[in-house]
């Protein structure tokens, strides 16, 4: 799908040495609807949709850059303290 405009929330991975998606965010324009023929009426004008399409959160990638960026060198993972009401801290 063609987005019109998308956004990115990447993480740096040390052990693959790159940034990954963690989420993603796109307005695609009326390009879905165009396809799928949704439209809504505006008084007496027809029109095409705008669509959205949105990733919460890819759970693994985002595991593995909390435990990858905090870990001690014993080996333990210090939890972000911003994220222990999120982790059962």
């Amino acid at each position: 799908t063609p987005n019109a405009r998308k956004y990115d929330l990447e993480a740096w991975l040390p052990g693959q040495q790159n940034y990954r998606e963690l989420a993603s965010c796109s307005h695609d324009s009326d390009f879905q609807a165009r396809r799928l023929n949704i439209k809504y009426k505006d008084g007496k004008k027809k029109a095409l949709i705008h669509t959205m399409n949105s990733t919460a959160c890819a759970i693994g990638r985002t595991l593995i850059a909390i435990y990858e960026n905090y870990q001690d060198s014993d080996g333990s993972i210090a939890i972000p303290e911003v994220l222990w009401p999120y982790m059962g801290g």
